[in-house]
């Protein structure tokens, strides 16, 4: 086989080796096949037009995967059709009058820094979108605090010179909608861009609609919240969502070192800068705040460490309770403790006490205890009980002492769901009906009932369930140490019930 495999390459080696001889020939005798006229259209189309680095460095990834590509493979036009589309985004000339959309992308990398793929995904969308007559783009940004959505929608509206309005879901009622909604009568189109939209209450979504319906209003929606959740389906379903991710460490030094030029005289070393990037963990208001309160808490305009340590201790770790972030970290505390990670639980565990929230956290580990453990670990549920009983008692800090001992072994404890899993397939059987009724003979009766404690071993056959489900299994023990004799135990018990039938 390996013999043929290498007759194979070697075949194929040759054929390629041949068709470059034939394509050097050709281009001396002045004669080029399709694939070479089409790669130097586009190479001329590519020179010849404005067109952002971003989108550059994609087609020249797709004409180098386009070259290499067999002419007789079927992947070629799969590939010549992506850069026919992005060679076909109007950059340049994307709007009726000509604006010029590549001013967006500079003002971009002035006020924003990082999250350059997304952000070219949604000017491409904006350059697409406005260049249809029956469409206008409808964007739904989201993303953690402090990632730039309010940026990148500024400039969007103001270097395209677009008449706009910015509201608050929250703070502005349905009158501030309606007079929004009137001045298009007066300007037309009019760039709506809502911040927190998913707090549109069902008033201000009846407004919105049919604006959205026909045409008169180009939103640009702002969130923290997971769109699929929280946002209207009727309005979801007519955007286009953009997950803009929290900002590197990179991203936020280099936005912090450009904010210093712009506050005078200050002094502070790369030390205190890569601190506040830390601590503002991918969230660049956080960074900013910080960054200025740092700078007017000094009389010599000399930040510090120190001093910033004085200001703020905590990082910012999005951990607001009524907000996803909360419920984020708790999830992940629960999923990295079934997935035995000792390092990410202790990690989560870490955010939830330094964000003082003990209640969620003592919550978590009790379901987690019988959830996730289970009869693999009984006792876990009863550990767990104590660690509770006792942080209650001694509070922060000397609370993270036992947290943290029980956390990791609830972390690598073995994991069974089995006996949850057995009674709700139990629940199942009850909401479909499937009931059937009590034996006489263990009813309230009990005429005919057998008292095991008469019988050897404490045991006799006879039957519990309903005849209806006589032979329904709900629990089926995992292989793990305490479930293991519970295994042992059913199997003995089952070939006694066997025998005596």
């Amino acid at each position: 086989i390996e013999n043929d495999l290498k007759a194979d390459l070697d075949e194929m080696q040759k054929e390629m080796l041949l068709k470059e001889k034939i394509k050097i020939i050709k281009k001396e005798l002045g004669e080029v096949d399709n694939k070479s006229l089409y790669i130097d259209k586009v190479n001329r189309v590519i020179n010849n037009r404005h067109i952002p680095i971003g989108i550059k460095e994609r087609l020249k990834n797709e004409i180098y995967k386009y070259e290499s590509t067999l002419e007789t493979s079927p992947e070629l036009a799969v590939i010549k059709s992506y850069i026919d589309y992005l060679l076909s985004i109007p950059f340049g000339k994307i709007t009726k009058d000509e604006t010029d959309l590549n001013k967006v992308s500079e003002s971009l990398n002035k006020t924003h820094y990082g999250l350059d793929e997304v952000k070219t995904r949604i000017l491409e969308y904006v350059a697409v979108e406005t260049n249809k007559e029956s469409n206008n783009p409808i964007i739904c940004l989201v993303g953690p605090p402090g990632v730039g959505k309010t940026s990148i929608a500024n400039a969007i509206v103001n270097e395209l010179d677009l008449k706009s309005r910015f509201l608050n879901a929250t703070l502005n009622n349905k009158k501030d909608f309606e007079i929004v909604f009137e001045e298009t009568k007066i300007y037309g189109n009019i760039v709506l861009v809502v911040d927190e939209i998913h707090r549109l209450n069902k008033d201000k979504q009846d407004l919105l609609l049919p604006m959205l319906e026909n045409g008169k209003i180009t939103l640009i929606g702002l969130t923290t919240s997971n769109p699929y959740h929280k946002i209207n389906p009727a309005i979801r379903s007519r955007c286009q969502i953009f997950e803009l991710k929290p900002l590197s460490k990179k991203d936020i030094i280099k936005g912090i070192k450009r904010a210093c030029i712009y506050l005078e005289d200050v002094k502070i070393d790369d030390e205190s800068i890569n601190l506040i990037a830390t601590m503002s963990n991918g969230d660049f208001r956080f960074a900013l705040n910080l960054l200025e309160v740092s700078y007017y808490s000094t009389s010599d305009k000399k930040i510090t460490v120190d001093i910033i340590k004085t200001i703020n201790s905590k990082s910012s770790n999005s951990m607001d309770e009524d907000e996803t972030g909360h419920y984020d970290v708790l999830s992940a505390f629960q999923k990295s403790i079934r997935g035995s990670d000792v390092n990410a639980s202790l990690h989560y565990l870490a955010r939830l006490i330094s964000s003082g929230d003990l209640d969620s956290i003592y919550r978590r580990m009790a379901v987690i205890a019988y959830e996730d453990i289970g009869l693999a670990n009984p006792f876990m549920g009863v550990k767990v009980d104590a660690c509770i009983r006792l942080c209650e008692l001694i509070g922060l800090p000397e609370a993270r002492i036992p947290l943290g001992n029980t956390v990791i072994e609830l972390a690598l404890s073995p994991k069974s769901n089995s006996g949850h899993l057995a009674l709700d397939l139990a629940l199942k059987d009850i909401e479909n009906g499937n009931i059937g009724k009590v034996p006489s003979h263990i009813n309230a009766q009990a005429f005919g009932y057998k008292y095991p404690h008469d019988y050897p071993n404490n045991y006799v056959v006879q039957q519990y369930l309903p005849d209806e489900l006589i032979n329904r299994v709900y629990y089926k023990p995992k292989n793990n140490k305490y479930e293991r004799a519970f295994k042992i135990t059913q199997d003995n018990l089952d070939k006694i019930k066997n025998k005596k039938n």
